[in-house]
Parts: C-alpha cells; sequence; structure tokens
C-alpha cells in the first residue's frame, strides 16, 4: 500500500479509527490481486455504468479558437451523470467483501451522495450522506435525488456548512459506528489508503482516453486538462499519462473571486503544508495552522485542501496548477453550452476554462484533452441566478 506521496499523505487518524483504516487498506490490496473482484468491478463498468466514456471531439471549439484539437471526455455520460461512480462502485464493491452493510459519504456539489445512494439501492445497503447546509440549498435537486434513492441526507449546520463540514461530520459519524459501516470518501483525499484507492478506481478515465486520443489520433495528447478541488478525476485522469513526459498535465482548481481575495479554493496556489481529514497535504490556512474558510461558485471544488498525490505532482513539477475565476468559469459554461450544445459541470467548467485560457499559447499541431468530470443540470439554477435571473430549482 501506497501510504505516502513524498512527504505528503500518511494516516492522521484517532485511534478508534486506525484498525479500520488499516483493515480497509487490507481488503485494498486483496481486491487489486483478486480476479473475482477485477471481474465483477468491470462488469459493473460497462453493463451498469456505461463505460468505456467517450471521447468527442469539440469540432467547434476548434474552429472558433483557432488553435490545438480539443478532445472532451465524457464523464457527464455516466450513469448518475459524473465520475463519481467509478469510485463509488469501486469502494462499495470493497465494503460488501469486508461484510459491512451500511454506506455513508460526504458530499459538496451532491454528484457522489447520489452515485453513493445509487450504488446503495443497487446493493441492497443502507446510505446516508452527510452535506453542508448552504450546500443543501445551491444543490436541492441532489438532495431530491438522494432521498429519491433511498439515502437519508443530514444537512450539516456546523462550521462552514460546507464541503469541509461535511467531511467532518461524515468522519465523526464512522469513528462512532465502523462495525457495520464503510465510508465512501469522495475524493483523493483522507488516511491512507483512501488517496491511492479513490484514485485507483477512477483511473479508468485516463487509461480510456489515452487508448482513445491514440486511436483517433496516432499520437499521445500534448496537454491534459481537469478539474481540481480534493481532485478524484484529475488524479484519475492524470495517473495513466505519468510516465508519459511529452504530455503536460494542468489541474484547474477555484479562483473564487480572485485569488488575491479571501473568497477562493486555490489550494496549491495560495495553500500551505498543513494536517488535515486525516492526511497531510497542502491546505488553504492561516499563519497558525487553522484551516480557514474557502469559496467558489462550485460545490464541488469548495474545499480548501487537495490530494497529497496532487501535491507532490506539483513540488515535483510534473503537473501545473492554475486558478480559475468564478467568472471564467462561468464563462466557460455558457462558451460551451453554445458551442457543442454540452451543458457541463460547473466544475468541469474549470477546465474548460483553463484551455480558453491558454488556447493562444499552443498550435494547431497541440492535441488537448479536457475531462468533463460531470454534467451541469445541478447548476443550470444557481449560474442563471448568477447571472441576474430569478431561478430556482
Amino acid at each position: 500500500m501506497k501510504t505516502r506521496f513524498g512527504e505528503y499523505g500518511g494516516q492522521y487518524v484517532p485511534e478508534v479509527l486506525m484498525n479500520e483504516v488499516n483493515k480497509v487498506a487490507e481488503a485494498f490490496e486483496e481486491c487489486k490481486k483478486d480476479r473475482e473482484f477485477q471481474d465483477e468491478l468491470h462488469r459493473l463498468f460497462v453493463n451498469y455504468t456505461g463505460r468505456p466514456s467517450m471521447l468527442y471531439e469539440a469540432e467547434n471549439m476548434e474552429k472558433d479558437l483557432g488553435g490545438p484539437r480539443i478532445f472532451l471526455k465524457r464523464e457527464d455520460l455516466n450513469h448518475t451523470g459524473a465520475h463519481k461512480i467509478n469510485n463509488c462502485i469501486g469502494q462499495a464493491l470493497l465494503a460488501k467483501r469486508m461484510g459491512k452493510t451500511r454506506l455513508i459519504a460526504e458530499t459538496g456539489a451532491g454528484q457522489h451522495g447520489v452515485a453513493a445512494a445509487t450504488i446503495a439501492a443497487l446493493f441492497g445497503m443502507e446510505c446516508e450522506v452527510f452535506m453542508g447546509e448552504i450546500d443543501t440549498e445551491r444543490q436541492a435537486l441532489n438532495v431530491y435525488r438522494m432521498k429519491l434513492l433511498g439515502a437519508k441526507v443530514h444537512a450539516v449546520k456546523t462550521g462552514s456548512r460546507v464541503l469541509k463540514d461535511a467531511v467532518n461530520a461524515a468522519m465523526q459519524e464512522w469513528s462512532r459506528r465502523c462495525d457495520d459501516t464503510h465510508y465512501i470518501i469522495g475524493s483523493t483525499t483522507g488516511p491512507a489508503p483512501f488517496p491511492e484507492m479513490v484514485r485507483y478506481f477512477q483511473s479508468c478515465i485516463g487509461r480510456e482516453a489515452r487508448a482513445q486520443v491514440l486511436e483517433r489520433t496516432g499520437r499521445l495528447p500534448t496537454r491534459v486538462y481537469a478539474c481540481v478541488g480534493g481532485g478524484s478525476n484529475a488524479a484519475g485522469t492524470f495517473y495513466p499519462f505519468l510516465q508519459d513526459q511529452g504530455v503536460a498535465l494542468v489541474g484547474c482548481e477555484a479562483g473564487g473571486k480572485g485569488v488575491d481575495t479571501p473568497y477562493h479554493a486555490a489550494t496549491i496556489t495560495k495553500g500551505s503544508i498543513g494536517v488535515f481529514h486525516g492526511m497531510k497535504s497542502i491546505f488553504c490556512q492561516d499563519k497558525d495552522g487553522n484551516i480557514t474558510e474557502v469559496y467558489s461558485i462550485s460545490a464541488g471544488l469548495d474545499y480548501p485542501g487537495v490530494s497529497p498525490e496532487h501535491a507532490y505532482l506539483h513540488d515535483i513539477g510534473r503537473a501545473r496548477y492554475i486558478a480559475i475565476t468564478d467568472e471564467e468559469a462561468v464563462q466557460a459554461f455558457e462558451y460551451l453550452a453554445r458551442k457543442e450544445g454540452i451543458i457541463c459541470a460547473i466544475e468541469s467548467a474549470h477546465a474548460v476554462a483553463g484551455v480558453l485560457k491558454e488556447a493562444k499559447t499552443m498550435n494547431k499541431d497541440d492535441i488537448v484533452v479536457i475531462t468533463l468530470s460531470g454534467r451541469g443540470d445541478k447548476d443550470v439554477a444557481a449560474i442563471a441566478r448568477y447571472r441576474g435571473e430569478n431561478l430556482h430549482d
């Protein structure tokens, strides 16, 4: 098991959870080697999720930008509408192997909660989801979807009432009741083995994209873009390209109202090393190490930390991370809808915005892959309100 990425990672959990974390790690190592587990995972990916997801060439964008060939990895077309289902299937299968009958999850934008509730329904397991009270209001559609699927949704009213507080509540619940419960951490965060395990289940994105772009163009992409909050879709996208030194990897963080204001979630851009939520990584924190409140128009990127693997890739220079403001993301959200007829998640729009921002530095010989981590139905009302229209879910 990989517990560290350079100096980052580790297992910073209370003693009551240490034994359970190690049990999860042991089960994960067994599952990676078990043919029956791998066959079932593949079967569900194909027959339930709908993998492989499409690699779509955005020809209208190409013509408009006059630069590189642009391919969109369409995770928004997965069952439940996002990449989150990949990890939830893997962890739920692992939970069943461990004899667990109850799943809990945290969620920000709601897509991970929906995916957890979906797979719990499929497997006949109980499910409870913790979501910041503010996020339950701005993602009301996904709250209803979770309830429709049979999950109990807890609106977390402590702290700043967003994603980090939902993680706190889920961790506390897992500490209280781990005998029959597995906590499906939704991103490449938390104590080992979760950063590696979530990336492992999400790496189907990058493996498929790599093979698909090779088949379509005869060569590897010049750049690969993905949005980064905790960093699961980016980690899953980047990992199969890590050894391809000619492929630049670009993570797009939530710049909010600007990185020179307090209103952002650009962790790698503005953060520092600390320990939080069971891991050592980079966090938005004050000089005394207290986690600060963060902000983004995107509930899924509204997190004050980042995966230890992303922190490591940044340190060694293998990946580059840029901050995208709310306005840039909203413009990209609207641009993709009007140019390609695709309404992507506002999280994914940060990655699209990264390409729009940097397209002028590329030419027609370049090939770009953008991971669209999810669809944007959940965001339409919020974006309308951002633009001044009185529209509600």
